[in-house]
């Protein structure tokens, strides 16, 4: 009698942490785009202001400064950003 209890007792505590994961991940999922980066994608030919070309499709600062920056994706940068080039705004 007691067998069944077990895989009952397993699947509850499998419930539990799987809803623990859920909500330590939760704020990654809330987070903004926009964070700082020493390492972004090129989105077009030339990389965003104070980026260099690592020639491997991404654009790097080479761990000498951190920029917030956020693709334009074709419209104008926000209040309090500036455009850097690359298809890239850049926090002021």
């Amino acid at each position: 009698m007691s067998a069944p209890a077990l895989p009952a007792r397993r699947l509850a505590r499998a419930l539990q942490l799987s809803a623990l994961l859920g909500l330590a991940l939760a704020p990654l999922a809330l987070a903004p785009a926009a964070r700082a980066q020493r390492v972004v994608p090129r989105l077009q030919a030339l990389c965003p202001l104070g980026y260099v070309d690592m020639l491997n499709g991404k654009c790097s600062t080479l761990g000498l400064m951190r920029y917030t920056v956020t693709p334009t994706n074709g419209k104008p940068c926000l209040e309090g950003w500036m455009n850097v080039g690359g298809g890239y705004c850049r926090k002021k």
